[in-house]
């Protein structure tokens, strides 16, 4: 049962908005309309048009899409070298898949500890956490707040381990004035429907090592080469391939790349809107001490995939649930992320337990995801913002 407005008044909207929603046009639909009329539904030209358009856009040598952001991280994983026996650093507060690429290479997810202010990982806990076992750190960058990519691939140059930076959420983000996905050795974008920019679903690895992209091709496509160079035996024709390595069906379909590609076009207007979306939340929230806006670096131009809103529990009279309920009343429809990964019983039947992360574990009582997404109206933005509010000023100790 739903709850009732605050007092039992009415709700600041009559109808709801959702924390996340995908824009779609006539440009979008008529580029996956040409696609099922031409004579490739996959592996097509638009898989190389895209890798193309995605290397342009953030400096990478290298581009390899795959079917979704997921299957992108375990092949960046395999790229990597992690197998059995080994350990992968990240963050607790992320998507499962982040720390699931180490479990399907048979390797271990250790978990650092995040800023408490940046919500992104520490640089610290994450140095603190190397032991021999480690081959690779999984930065994620919360948000679409970038990780602090510097001193991390400073870490990582002096233990010999490889940057892997889970982007999910940060295309469009530059770090120090470069675009992510060109700084870390590999760096993945996802295009589900809630992120910036959407294929459905899709995901890219980025990487300007040749080896590793090499290694991705393979892994993204059965293990199976026509590269003569690759081959171990001499081609018996030009219908010829080997399967050289043990691989994957990850690869992205055209109609997928044709979207994706059409979505990239309107990257500029997307960034704008979600950065007006952005300041306007935080000139409202910033002098509310009852909650607490996520601080930025000043490293990352950000491109915010994800609002945060955290409260202060010492200075309302109720909890973070009994608040995000209070905004679904108003309707105001918001999301949690993330509930920390080692939290799930999957975790727990391996040895996980909670208290690994103080920081993490404390966040996560305490923040909302409020909606963001480019095709709010400024009436959306405070709706959202009066939700609060008045939330706030009802509940407040």
């Amino acid at each position: 049962m739903e709850r009732p407005a605050i007092a039992g008044g009415k709700p600041v909207r009559e109808s709801k908005i959702f924390y996340g929603h995908q824009y779609i046009d006539e440009d979008d639909i008529q580029a996956v309309v040409e696609v099922l009329k031409s004579d490739y539904l996959t592996c097509g030209p638009k898989i190389t048009e895209l890798e193309r358009k995605l290397c342009e856009l953030t400096g990478a040598k290298y581009a390899v899409v795959c079917s979704n952001g997921t299957a992108a991280l375990h092949i960046a994983a395999l790229s990597a070298g992690v197998g059995e026996g080994d350990e992968v650093i990240t963050t607790p507060i992320t998507f499962a898949a982040s720390a699931n690429c180490a479990l399907y290479c048979g390797a271990r997810p250790v978990f650092a500890d995040i800023d408490p202010e940046t919500y992104n990982i520490d640089p610290k806990k994450v140095e603190e956490a190397i032991t021999p076992r480690t081959k690779a750190v999984v930065a994620v960058d919360y948000t679409g707040q970038s990780a602090d990519l510097a001193p991390l691939l400073k870490i990582c140059r002096e233990h010999n381990l490889l940057l892997i930076e889970d982007g999910a959420h940060v295309i469009g983000t530059k770090y120090q004035g470069q675009m992510n996905g060109s700084i870390a050795d590999m760096t993945m974008f996802s295009f589900h429907p809630v992120k910036t920019v959407t294929g459905g679903e899709g995901g890219v690895i980025l990487t300007n090592e040749e080896a590793l992209y090499k290694k991705l091709l393979l892994f993204r496509s059965h293990g199976i080469t026509r590269d003569v160079e690759q081959m171990q035996h001499e081609p018996e024709g030009l219908w010829y391939y080997e399967q050289v390595d043990l691989g994957y069906n990850y690869r992205m379909t055209d109609m997928q790349a044709a979207l994706i590609i059409s979505q990239l076009n309107k990257l500029p207007m997307f960034i704008r809107r979600r950065k007006e979306i952005v300041a306007r939340y935080n000139e409202a929230f910033s002098n509310m001490p009852e909650v607490f806006v996520q601080r930025e670096i000043p490293e990352s131009d950000t491109t915010r995939h994800l609002y945060i809103l955290r409260i202060v529990p010492e200075k309302l009279t109720i909890d973070r649930k009994q608040f995000f309920e209070a905004l679904g009343a108003e309707n105001i429809c918001c999301n949690v992320h993330y509930i920390p990964v080692y939290y799930f019983p999957y975790y727990e039947k391996l040895g996980y337990r909670k208290g690994l992360c103080p920081n993490a574990e404390k966040l996560y009582e305490e923040i909302i995801t409020l909606p963001l997404y480019y095709a709010m109206s400024d009436r959306d933005v405070e709706s959202v913002i009066e939700a609060v509010q008045k939330i706030v000023e009802f509940y407040r100790r």
